[in-house]
């Protein structure tokens, strides 16, 4: 796992926030490949902003609304496998383990292309 300097983005890839996920939350850009949206939602929980969430989160699974823990603190993404989930695919995974002060959490999420955009659908969380 890359350790995260402080003018490195949360999603753990050594761009500034601005340059790497900080575009996808502002609506600059949108993610390329299902990695990409899946290490910019990561970074999103980070800084707890729920309107990207909800904007990047498929329509028929989407939660009418989010509540952060406020003790949370996310500490590190690791990014363990992909299938799929690029510019010329239309479904990708991607597996993931996100570390947070006390434990971390291990999933294999789902994504799919919604008007061009990748969103998440769900995921399944692994031991």
């Amino acid at each position: 796992m890359t350790a995260m300097s402080t003018r490195s983005c949360p999603c753990g890839l050594p761009e500034p926030y601005d340059k790497c996920c900080g575009r996808y939350h502002v609506g600059a850009a949108a993610a390329p490949t299902a990695e990409a949206l899946m290490r910019s939602r990561y970074c999103a929980f980070v800084k707890q902003d729920a309107a990207y969430l909800l904007r990047t989160w498929h329509p028929r699974t989407r939660p009418a609304s989010l509540d952060f823990d406020a003790g949370m603190r996310w500490t590190g993404l690791e990014i363990l496998g992909t299938g799929d989930g690029s510019a010329f695919h239309s479904v990708g995974t991607v597996t993931f383990r996100a570390s947070f002060r006390g434990g971390s959490l291990h999933e294999r999420s789902r994504f799919e292309r919604v008007d061009g955009a990748w969103v998440y659908v769900d995921g399944d969380f692994l031991e």
